[in-house]
C-alpha cells in the first residue's frame, strides 16, 4: 500500500510515541524491589500507568489515525472542507460565451471563469434561512458536474441593453441535455452580496416546486463563482414575448386566459405560505417553448420575507402598485390583485404599458378620481370584467383570487381562438418613458 507525505508523517509519529513508551517501561523496571513477590495489588499500582493508561491513549490514537487515513485516501472531499482555504488551488479556466446573438446583450464578449474542480460538498445556505427539512436544501452540483457539464456556455440574450442588478450576471448553457440559465454571481461582489445570493438560492429550494415556478436545478456554492441552476423558459419573459406576438401572431384571448390562470395558480402558492410577491407584472412571468407561463421576480418576495425589506421607492414600479402601495402602505396579497389585473391588461394589449398617458408623479391622483384602465379593442367584455374586478381602488373591494380563477376557467371555457393583432412594433425608448421608467433604471428578468 502507497502512502502520501501527510500519510507517512502520520506514521512517524506512531512509531515515536511507542519508543518512547518503551524508554519508560525500562526506566521503572527497579520498582519490582518495592513490591514483595506474589503482591499482585501492589505491581499493579506500580505499573498502572504502563499497563493500563498507555496501551488505551495508545489504541485510541491508533484508532484516529487509522479513520484520518481512510478518510484521506477515500473521501478526500471530507477533508477539504475542513483545511485552510489558503491551501486549495488557485487553478481556474476560462469558459467563454459562444453562440451569443452578437449586438443584443452589453455581456456579448464577457467569459466566466470558473474553479477547477478540486472537491464538492453539500449546499450550506445561510443559518438564518436554513430549512428543516434537509430534503429541501438545493443539491450541490456533483463534482462531475462542475464545471464541465456546463456546455455552450453564452450570455444570456436580454430585452434591453441596460442591466439594474450589476452584482449577478445572466448566462445560459446546456446541462443533462437541457437548456438552463445560470445566474452568476460577478467576481467583484462583497460578502452581503454573496450572503444575499446564497440566501436567496435557500429560500427557492425551501418554497418547494409547484408547475408553474421555474424549476431550481442546483447551485454552485462552495466555490468561486457562486451559480445558481434555473430551468430555461426558451420564450423568455412574458412582455417580449408578447411583443413578438405583434409580428408572429401567437397569441388568442384563449391562450390568455390559460396562462393567466397559470400565473394565479403559482401566485396563490405563494399566497397559501403567507407571501406576497410585490411586483407582478408581465416581465415577471416566463413562458416556455410550449407557452406555459411561470411566475418569477421572486428576489423582492425573498427579501421582504427574510430581511424586512420594505417597498421599494422604484419608479419603474408604480404603473404596477395598487393605490394603498403608492400611498406608501406595505404590499399586501390584495394588493398582488390589483397588479394581475394590470398583468391581463398588458396580455390583452400585447404588451403596451399600462396607464400609459399619465405620469408617475400623477398616477394616484388618477386613481383617486376614480379612473381605470380603458377596454382594450381585443379585449371581451368577459375579460374586462376581471380586469376592472382586479383594480378596484378599495382593497376589501377586490375579488379573491380563488374567485379570480374560477372566473379564468369559466372564461377559457367560451374564449375565442381567433389570433390578437396589434399594429407597429413597440418603440423600446417611448415604452420605458410611458412605463414610468428612469433613465438610471433598467430591465432584467433574473
Amino acid at each position: 500500500m502507497k502512502f502520501d507525505k501527510s500519510e507517512s508523517n502520520i506514521l512517524s509519529n506512531i512509531s515515536s510515541h511507542l519508543l518512547f513508551t518503551f524508554d519508560r517501561m525500562s526506566s521503572l523496571s527497579d520498582a519490582d524491589s518495592h513490591c514483595q513477590h506474589g503482591d499482585t495489588i501492589c505491581e499493579i499500582r506500580v505499573y498502572e500507568q504502563e499497563v493500563i493508561i498507555v496501551p488505551i491513549l495508545l489504541l485510541a490514537s491508533f484508532l484516529v489515525t487509522l479513520v484520518f487515513i481512510l478518510l484521506l485516501r477515500f473521501c478526500p472531499e471530507k477533508v477539504d472542507r475542513i483545511r485552510p482555504q489558503a491551501s486549495k488551488s488557485a487553478s481556474r479556466r476560462v469558459l467563454h460565451g459562444i453562440d451569443a446573438p452578437p449586438g443584443i446583450n452589453v455581456l456579448e464578449h464577457e467569459s466566466i471563469a470558473l474553479d477547477m474542480p478540486s472537491s464538492y460538498s453539500t449546499f450550506h445556505p445561510p443559518n438564518t434561512y436554513s430549512s428543516k427539512n434537509p430534503s429541501m436544501s438545493p443539491r450541490e452540483l456533483p463534482r462531475q458536474r462542475l464545471p464541465e457539464s456546463f456546455n455552450l456556455v453564452s450570455p444570456l440574450p436580454s430585452a434591453f441593453s441596460v442591466r439594474s442588478d450589476s452584482s449577478v450576471s445572466l448566462y445560459r448553457a446546456r446541462m443533462e441535455n437541457r437548456n438552463v440559465v445560470l445566474r452568476v454571481l460577478n467576481d467583484s461582489a462583497d460578502a452581503e452580496e454573496r450572503h444575499s445570493f446564497l440566501g436567496f438560492a435557500s429560500f427557492l429550494a425551501q418554497l418547494g416546486p409547484h408547475p408553474f415556478l421555474p424549476e431550481l436545478l442546483g447551485v454552485v456554492s462552495l466555490r468561486a463563482p457562486l451559480v445558481t441552476v434555473v430551468e430555461e423558459l426558451e420564450n423568455r419573459d412574458l412582455l417580449s414575448f408578447l411583443w413578438r406576438c405583434r409580428q408572429v401572431g401567437s397569441m388568442t384571448e384563449r391562450r390568455i386566459f390559460t396562462m393567466a390562470k397559470q400565473v394565479a395558480s403559482a401566485l396563490e402558492f405563494l399566497h397559501s405560505k403567507d407571501l406576497v410577491h410585490g411586483n407582478l407584472r408581465a416581465h415577471s412571468v416566463l413562458v416556455s417553448k410550449e407557452f406555459t407561463a411561470k411566475l418569477w421576480g421572486l428576489h423582492g418576495v425573498y427579501t421582504r420575507k427574510n430581511q424586512g425589506a420594505t417597498q421599494r421607492d422604484d419608479p419603474s414600479m408604480k404603473k404596477w402598485q395598487a393605490p394603498e402601495v403608492l400611498a406608501k402602505r406595505p404590499a399586501s396579497q390584495s394588493s398582488d390583485i390589483w397588479s394581475f389585473g394590470i398583468l391581463l391588461y398588458e396580455m390583452a394589449t400585447l404588451g403596451e404599458a399600462p396607464f400609459a398617458e399619465i405620469s408617475v408623479n400623477e398616477l394616484l391622483q388618477f386613481h383617486q378620481r376614480g379612473k381605470s384602465l380603458k377596454k382594450p379593442s381585443n379585449c371581451s367584455n368577459t375579460l374586462y370584467s376581471i380586469i376592472k374586478g382586479c383594480c378596484h381602488w378599495k382593497d376589501q373591494d377586490r375579488p379573491s383570487l380563488a374567485d379570480v380563477s374560477r372566473k379564468l376557467v369559466s372564461g377559457e371555457k367560451n374564449a375565442s381562438d381567433k389570433l390578437l393583432k396589434v399594429p407597429g412594433t413597440v418603440n423600446i425608448e417611448q415604452y420605458l418613458q410611458e412605463a414610468g421608467y428612469g433613465e438610471t433604471n433598467s430591465y432584467t428578468v433574473f
